[in-house]
């Protein structure tokens, strides 16, 4: 295939990606999940498990060998941008607000579900080699088996907390800022593990250790202060911090990939380095980021789909299936739920952060490609852990729904019931349409208003 031809292909696939993504995003919003489902969900259809399976093979044809490096290069791309927002968004200041809370939910489903994984291999070592587990050195492979099932995905969850009305509510807030801390200390043991296999670096490993520790501490003792202090002059040049977050992300991720780790690495940590404006993200540098690598990342759900097949999974793969997702989701709900109330929150804001806690998916498939290209896993085991992050996040909508409608089912009889935590209210500062609120909405009023046609409420009471 000529360069024309692969150019040509390059630009049709990115359009069907795009267009497949984008309706099976708006189908997800509709049945209440985040968008990023229906994305994902998108990616694995075009793969082997679902078009790969009709007559012809759509799937070969669409994407050749010849192609998939390219489709891969512009993935890398929105998932370095991507973990540079996971790093730039994370802020270490919540540990102050609701610190015994969050401290103790962090540690707990932190380290339960690490253990447990970790025990996994130790008690069914003999179900992870009927699949074949890559081919890592045992202690690279019992760090990733350590940060897989406790994996929390920080932008999934915090899209479930905006959509769900929960910003600033007490679950909401232990949630994310739990899930800030869990991730960084995830992605720095899978860093150990990533540096243990030995892949894209000529030294040995405790070499390549000593160089990213150097890099590490020159990008957040050296580099954050620099830039703190240019971005601070009221007519610096670099004022436009799109250029320059792009640059430092990219930047960052090859000197990692040169150092023997994956870009993903690089980019979480130049957006650690990224200095706030007062203390918070700069709303425009966010908003420009996250359109950039939303339009690029369902690119990278597809190419995680290319590796994805479901039929390769059988009987010992699905006995570890159902071992791994017992692991995942015991070691989430259980001792985020204890942990919170150790914290001090009631049972029902108890029972959201266990759930929202829970959530796996970019973050958890990011893992699993990186894993997966550093030989730490095989393509089955890679296959079962995919299920298992995809069942994970799509529970967490239907088990938030289930706590709140506890809640009301056990409020004193003829008590109005609370709306849950964080409900949406309108700028009057009035309760929305909300768990709280029983009064029926005039929908006629609405369509009314929109089409500027004044018709009366038949209710008598709406405003």
């Amino acid at each position: 295939m000529d360069t024309e031809a692969i150019t040509a292909l390059v630009i049709a696939d990115v359009a069907i990606i795009v267009v497949a993504s984008w309706l099976l995003g708006a189908l997800a919003r509709r049945c209440g999940q985040p968008t990023v489902i229906g994305q994902i969900v998108a990616g694995l259809a075009l793969g082997p498990t679902l078009l790969g399976q009709l007559p012809g093979d759509p799937t070969g044809h669409l994407f050749p060998p010849e192609v998939k490096p390219f489709l891969t290069v512009l993935a890398q791309v929105a998932v370095v941008i991507f973990m540079f927002l996971a790093g730039y968004e994370t802020d270490f200041g919540q540990l102050r607000r609701g610190s015994r809370a969050v401290v103790c939910v962090a540690t707990l489903a932190l380290l339960v579900p690490m253990g447990l994984g970790v025990g996994s291999l130790e008690l069914f070592g003999g179900a992870f080699d009927a699949v074949g587990h890559g081919h890592a050195e045992g202690g690279s492979f019992t760090l990733f088996m350590a940060v897989a099932p406790a994996v929390t995905a920080l932008p999934v969850l915090a899209a479930i907390v905006r959509e769900r009305g929960m910003a600033g509510s007490p679950a909401g807030t232990v949630a994310l800022a739990s899930a800030g801390f869990m991730d960084v200390a995830a992605w720095l043991v899978l860093a150990a593990a990533f540096v243990g296999t030995g892949h894209q670096s000529g030294h040995s490993w405790p070499v390549t250790l000593l160089l990213i520790t150097g890099f590490v501490a020159v990008m957040l003792l050296g580099v954050r202060p620099l830039l703190g202090r240019l971005l601070s002059r009221p007519a610096a040049l670099l004022m436009n911090r799109v250029p320059l977050a792009l640059g430092l992300a990219l930047g960052s991720a090859w000197v990692t990939a040169s150092l023997g780790l994956h870009p993903v690495f690089g980019g979480f940590l130049a957006g650690l380095t990224m200095p706030r404006v007062g203390n918070r993200p700069d709303p425009e540098l966010r908003q420009t980021l996250e359109q950039t690598a939303g339009v690029l990342l369902p690119l990278f759900f597809v190419t995680t789909g290319l590796s994805f097949d479901i039929g390769s999974v059988d009987g010992d793969g699905a006995v570890l299936l159902a071992l791994i997702l017992a692991i995942a989701i015991a070691g989430k709900l259980l001792p985020g739920y204890v942990a919170a109330r150790i914290g001090g929150l009631d049972p029902h804001q108890s029972a959201l952060v266990a759930a929202l806690v829970n959530t796996r998916g970019l973050t958890e498939l990011i893992v699993l490609n990186a894993a997966l290209d550093t030989g730490l896993i095989g393509p089955e085991l890679f296959t079962v852990f995919v299920i298992m992050a995809l069942v994970t996040t799509f529970m967490t909508g239907p088990l938030l729904h289930l706590v709140n409608r506890r809640a009301q089912a056990l409020a004193p009889p003829g008590a109005v019931p609370k709306p849950a935590a964080g409900a949406a209210r309108d700028p009057s500062g009035r309760k929305g349409a909300g768990a709280g609120d029983r009064r029926p909405s005039c929908r006629r009023l609405s369509r009314a208003g929109r089409t500027g046609r004044s018709r009366p409420c038949r209710h008598g009471r709406c405003p």
